[in-house]
């Protein structure tokens, strides 16, 4: 259960406070892929030492031991828990949910803190129910350790809440917290509890990955996205064009994507990726709210519409009136 107070204040001017440590004890669950660990972790972990007390680094996979290593020797964490078995190659969120609650339970975590990534959403709600508590979704800011601030209604309002549950099980908006940095001690390790295979009701089948030289979406520097506006799938290659000029990241609305132009990995806005680069590309791009809240945050947006009253031009630093189709092969041979 929570308790919600909404203030109608932007969220830039939130002062983000440190929690008491008290009996606070955290337990960050590492994300990771191709040994690598994901970006948003790490703003996770700030996040998580904002609550106070001790930050414990979970690690699952395979053969995880480049990652227990990386994670060792990330500022804040105190020590990492392995689970080292091949149930967890694929990282099915059944499997992982199990495991993060038998943590919880051998450790007694008061908290359970992830990233809101496409990974953080698959896994937490799914422990959240195991414990029986209310999860606090996609926060912005901490107040205390049982309060935290959250964007609601696409952005457009900020809610501070406070959870009322014994253990708080929280995904972290990466964009609002800065990465965490490295220390030079390692921190200890120990296994990770087993969890029992009776309590997974899923097997891993296969997957489709989409190969891609460009920078994550979710961390690069620079975004160009495209939306209703590029008409065709095929269209989207000025965008890739333009994108290998600056080493960008390409995107999309969602509009875009349910029109089937580009795959929905590529979508950024409420039900699609959150991305704050220093510079953001909105190409066709009408500016609904459910895309703003996506990107907002960016540093410098630049908008190429050919309606002067589309409303992308209300957030955008840069706006160019014109037909994209013109103006985007101009600016990609002027880079």
């Amino acid at each position: 259960m929570f308790a919600l107070r909404r203030t109608a204040i932007p969220a830039l001017s939130l002062a983000r406070g440190y929690a008491s440590a008290g009996n606070v004890s955290t337990l960050l669950f590492v994300e990771h892929k191709d040994n690598k660990i994901a970006p948003s972790t790490l703003n996770a972990l700030t996040a998580a030492s904002k609550l106070g007390g001790s930050v414990t680094a979970l690690v699952a996979g395979n053969a995880p031991d480049a990652v227990v290593g990386a994670a060792a020797k990330l500022s804040g964490v105190s020590k990492v828990l392995v689970a080292k078995d091949a149930a967890y190659e694929h990282a099915l969120p059944e499997t992982q949910a199990s495991l993060l609650v038998e943590a919880q339970k051998k450790h007694g975590f008061t908290h359970l803190i992830a990233a809101h990534s496409a990974f953080g959403k698959n896994v937490m709600p799914r422990a959240a129910a195991i414990l029986d508590v209310a999860q606090v979704s996609d926060i912005t800011g901490i107040e205390s350790a049982d309060t935290f601030v959250r964007p609601i209604y696409a952005g457009n309002a900020i809610a501070t809440v406070k959870s009322n549950d014994s253990i708080k099980v929280i995904t972290v908006r990466g964009t609002a917290f800065p990465a965490a940095g490295h220390q030079d001690a390692a921190a200890p390790s120990e296994d990770a509890p087993a969890v029992s295979g009776d309590k997974v009701q899923s097997e891993f089948v296969s997957e489709h990955m989409q190969k891609s030289d460009r920078p994550e979406l979710d961390s690069a520097t620079r975004v160009i996205a495209g939306g209703r506006g590029m008409k065709n799938g095929e269209n989207f290659g000025l965008l890739y064009d333009m994108a290998d000029k600056i080493g960008a990241a390409v995107g999309a609305s969602r509009a875009a994507v349910d029109a089937g132009y580009v795959d929905n990995s590529l979508q950024i806005g409420q039900t699609g990726k959150i991305v704050a680069p220093e510079l953001y590309v909105a190409v066709g791009i009408s500016g609904a709210i459910q895309h703003l809240a996506g990107m907002k945050d960016s540093k410098t947006i630049v908008a190429i519409n050919k309606d002067p009253e589309a409303p992308i031009f209300q957030v955008a630093d840069y706006g160019l009136v014109a037909d994209l189709f013109t103006a985007v092969p101009e600016l990609t041979k002027k880079l």
